[in-house]
């Protein structure tokens, strides 16, 4: 009997202390902990992904991946991230109305 209960409150040790504590500052959802805010230059970058905010992030995340495969999260709030944002947004959409032209009556 004694053994079992040993047995039983060892595994719950060892599993709550796997666990990591969870506290305002343990962010479980945002990718983006740290956001680089030194310019990357253009030819540098292979592409960038934006991530609005929302219940899994209270952020906007911008990740940019490198062209040797690296990804570097960018601080949305930098002038040249929202420039470069708003560069690669408007090439998207030109590129979506090349590609589905409308019907002419």
């Amino acid at each position: 009997m004694k053994f079992s209960v040993l047995l039983t409150f060892g595994t719950l040790l060892a599993v709550a202390g796997g666990i990591p504590p969870i506290s305002r500052k343990y962010n479980t959802h945002c990718r983006c902990l740290r956001a680089e805010t030194r310019i990357i230059p253009p030819d540098s970058l292979r592409s960038i992904k934006v991530t609005p905010e929302g219940p899994h992030c209270t952020q906007i995340e911008v990740i940019a991946i490198l062209v040797g495969g690296e990804r570097v999260c960018l601080d949305p709030h930098s002038w040249w991230v929202k420039k470069l944002v708003r560069y690669v947004q408007k090439k998207q959409l030109h590129q979506r109305a090349g590609a589905h032209p409308g019907f002419s009556g």
